[in-house]
């Protein structure tokens, strides 16, 4: 969604930008181009192998980025408040990280029951298949892809663990696909508990309410943030922040009683209220997009 995250981001020469999420750098090439020939980029991405790609394909823009491995949620830690004009983040997994085998993250083809996103980590999705008890693992299931069938998969993953240990995306996916044949359908059964599983190894949901409040921070008054997900968890997160940040009243507690309501300054205001999602040719291009949406909010 290039077009459509210049657009919320309008770069500009002397411009300062964030982007979280660096991914291959396709989006922070662009920010850079756009605001050439003094803008400047600070960039992260948790996958070390993601960085080094960024490095290189931003090479012509030498002296005009920032790139380190890390979680955007740690943006706030290194970056100066209130310093940037616009920050990306582009949440879920990216094209290189589905489409190499050893990183364990697509049943396309068969690798290594991996999913973790930085390396360096310690925990993999093996270890949660191995080792978590059947109702944790129905539990990542169902709040982190919705499957109905989350206790009956749970529980005959375990059964089956007992016997041979998971150690590959194929012998997962291959379990699946006998507990729920796909009777003509398109959508592999395996598509919601791989989901699932990559997103408790890497606790996303976890980073993604303090890395939001991070972004925040960064921004310049006027400064835009622009939020890119890919599934309705994610997106109702994006959407009840937005919705917190850009009120004029505080409440205590979860519940909002208006008759216990305070008053605030709002901090944040929508710039799109409805999702922007991809164009009819981005998803002729691009297929993977077609769950994208895009919401922005700017600063006050």
């Amino acid at each position: 969604m290039v077009a459509e995250v210049l657009d919320a981001l309008k770069p500009r020469p002397g411009g300062r930008y964030a982007d979280g999420t660096v991914g291959g750098a396709g989006h922070a090439a662009s920010v850079l181009s756009a605001s050439s020939p003094t803008g400047w980029l600070y960039g992260c991405d948790r996958d070390g192998a993601a960085v080094e790609a960024a490095r290189a394909r931003l090479a012509e823009f030498a002296g005009r980025f920032e790139i380190r491995q890390g979680n955007f949620a740690e943006l706030a830690g290194w970056i100066p408040a209130a310093s940037c004009d616009g920050v990306l983040l582009d949440l879920g997994v990216s094209s290189p990280q589905l489409d190499s085998p050893g990183r364990g993250f697509s049943f396309q083809h068969d690798g290594p029951l991996d999913m973790r996103m930085d390396t360096r980590q310690l925990l993999t999705a093996a270890d949660l298949v191995n080792g978590a008890s059947a109702g944790e693992l129905a539990r990542i299931f169902w709040e982190f892809g919705g499957e109905r069938d989350s206790r009956r998969l749970a529980n005959a993953l375990v059964h089956d663990r007992q016997r041979q240990k998971f150690e590959t995306t194929g012998q997962l996916a291959d379990l699946l696909e006998r507990l729920m044949p796909r009777h003509g359908k398109k959508t592999h059964p395996a598509t919601k508990i791989f989901q699932a599983l990559r997103i408790a190894v890497n606790d996303e949901m976890g980073f993604l309410k303090p890395g939001l409040a991070a972004a925040v921070k960064l921004l310049k008054p006027g400064g835009r943030l622009a939020v890119i997900t890919f599934h309705s968890l994610e997106d109702r997160v994006v959407k009840d922040f937005g919705r917190v940040r850009a009120r004029d009243y505080t409440v205590a507690g979860e519940v909002d009683v208006p008759e216990l309501r305070a008053p605030c300054t709002p901090e944040l205001k929508w710039v799109t209220r409805k999702a922007v999602k991809p164009g009819q040719v981005e998803l002729g291009d691009n297929p993977r997009s077609r769950s994208a949406q895009l919401r922005v909010l700017e600063k006050l």
